[in-house]
């Protein structure tokens, strides 16, 4: 299982599934991100946490350990 906490700077992949509680999930969801959608890993800060992705043709920063419930292709 590969989740968006594994993908490197500069790399797209596809969303699988989502893991994670009901209200997680629908907070994932209501940024754009359903199975199916392209994400590219654009930044990802000094410290590690937030990274920046590009999502639907918009900008967007989660956490790592929203990252991690993110399950990818």
């Amino acid at each position: 299982m590969t989740t968006l906490n594994d993908i490197k700077v500069g790399f797209t992949c596809k969303v699988v599934r989502l893991t994670g509680s009901c209200v997680i999930k629908r907070r994932i969801m209501d940024m754009g991100i359903t199975k199916g959608t392209e994400i590219t890993v654009r930044k990802i800060a000094p410290l590690g946490d937030p990274m920046e992705l590009t999502v639907r043709g918009y900008e967007l920063s989660i956490r790592k350990e929203d990252a991690k419930l993110i399950e990818v292709e």
